[in-house]
């Protein structure tokens, strides 16, 4: 997907857009991130049709949306935050028929149900009223809807919003294995750890501009500061050793969070905790280093 200088400027005078530019590639697993009212919503309603746009240009594969928008929507599939499916209907059903309004015969749209079904985890499910099922089977049966167009690029806006952990997880194998069969995604999401593991490249938007954009890695590399997780042995001391230019904070009574310059040695860290009686067990790397990221490019916390 290309996207040269898009301007959105609403009936009522808003500018959710200001001139974004971006370039996702084929095969890509990208993350737009950005705090409420940036215009994440915006940019993905232009590029999935829902949104006319004021100025600019949205290729898709070569595609121009403006010029040939029906051709370009049939290359887009898009899963939508909030189900809108028919509660009344079976999964295998709602595929079918979602499948048919794009022109698909009902034989073919059979075997590519009962295909996106079983990627979806699924199938023992087909026959049942969708009304039925958890919340997170649901939010699956969206990603399958949305495949039986055979999309190049899927578009998730927000799609695991307010479910747990392990139901995230379970999209997250699903999101995966999609993107490995070689479809492009772009996924938003207010969960920055989800970002960090599932996604190669992201670009950040804030006030309707795109304020950072590149490889995750590269991006992440960029900061100066890491993070990690000490297990104790025994209970921490009442009082911790103060050690310059670092952040150590008891988590509780048998875990330290430490946050150190990138370029500091840490056995200096450990010199000063066996000094203070403190026995490190075992430690681990802070994995979401994408959240600090994000709140020095935008001044927001995660849940903004």
């Amino acid at each position: 997907m290309r996207v040269r200088d898009l301007r959105k400027t609403y009936d009522n005078g808003v500018q959710a857009l200001k001139g974004v530019s971006l370039d996702v590639e084929p095969g890509d697993f990208f993350a737009l991130l950005g705090p409420n009212g940036a215009g994440k919503s915006t940019l993905i309603g232009i590029v999935s049709s829902l949104v006319n746009l004021s100025e600019g240009s949205v290729q898709v594969f070569g595609t121009d949306l403006s010029a040939h928008r029906s051709e370009a929507m049939r290359l887009i599939g898009l899963v939508p935050q909030e189900i809108n499916f028919n509660l009344f209907e079976k999964p295998f059903d709602i595929l079918v028929n979602y499948a048919g309004f794009y022109g698909m015969p009902r034989a073919e749209a059979s075997q590519l149900a009962e295909a996106e079904l079983k990627r979806a985890h699924l199938w023992e499910k087909a026959q049942v009223m969708s009304r039925t099922l958890s919340g997170g089977m649901k939010r699956r049966l969206m990603i399958a809807r949305a495949m039986m167009t055979r999309p190049k690029l899927l578009i998730l806006d927000e799609p695991t919003a307010g479910v747990d952990i392990e139901i995230r997880r379970d999209m997250w194998r699903v999101l995966r294995e999609i993107n490995a069969a070689g479809t492009t995604i772009i996924l938003t999401t207010h969960y920055l750890e989800e970002a960090e593991s599932l996604c190669r490249n992201l670009a950040i938007i804030n006030h309707g501009r795109i304020v950072e954009q590149g490889p995750m890695r590269a991006l992440l590399a960029k900061l100066d500061v890491e993070g990690f997780l000490f297990d104790i042995d025994g209970e921490l001391p009442a009082q911790l050793p103060a050690i310059d230019g670092t952040s150590l904070v008891a988590l509780d009574a048998h875990t330290l969070d430490l946050d150190m310059p990138r370029a500091m040695d840490l056995n200096r860290v450990f010199a000063a905790l066996n000094a203070a009686g403190i026995r490190v067990r075992s430690m681990r790397t802070k994995s979401n280093r994408l959240e600090e990221l994000f709140v020095r490019l935008t001044g927001e916390g995660r849940d903004s």
